[in-house]
């Protein structure tokens, strides 16, 4: 049985793979080709240190995980345009759901900082990192 944690992660990689259009992976390593649809990476992040109360024993986690967004392509507005409809779709798949089915008290994306990144002898590509910030609640500090 996965801890909360892990459930917690499944479920939002599971809201990312309701995205339409990009591949979505978690933990991976960039790969040489970025899907034309784009390409979604689940970084597990990082649960910070917990808020603990008494009487029942709980760990409140403002856990941080973070999404990597990443097209390619030639024309530069092109391009713009697939990554503001990737990251529209992305907004409209965590705001359907933002507790990942009861399992989260909250999920709330931050404002994505874009990036143009040339690449020699191919595509230029424009990512960002979208920090999502997940707060739960847990019997267990390693949950």
């Amino acid at each position: 049985m996965p801890t909360p944690r892990e459930s917690i992660l499944q479920a939002l990689l599971a809201t990312l793979q309701s995205v339409s259009g990009p591949a979505v992976l978690r933990g991976a390593i960039l790969p040489e080709r970025i899907p034309l649809g784009g390409l979604l990476i689940l970084r597990d992040g990082d649960p910070g240190t917990p808020e603990v109360t008494l009487s029942p024993l709980q760990y409140h986690f403002e856990h941080r995980a973070e999404v990597e967004v990443i097209v390619q392509g030639k024309m530069p507005a092109a391009r713009d345009a697939v990554f503001d409809a990737l990251l529209a779709e992305l907004a409209s798949a965590i705001t359907a759901d933002r507790t990942l089915g009861g399992l989260c008290d909250w999920v709330e994306a931050e404002a994505p900082q874009p990036v143009d990144l040339p690449v020699e002898g191919a595509e230029a590509l424009k990512a960002a990192i979208v920090p999502i910030n997940l707060t739960y609640t847990t019997a267990d500090p390693l949950g």
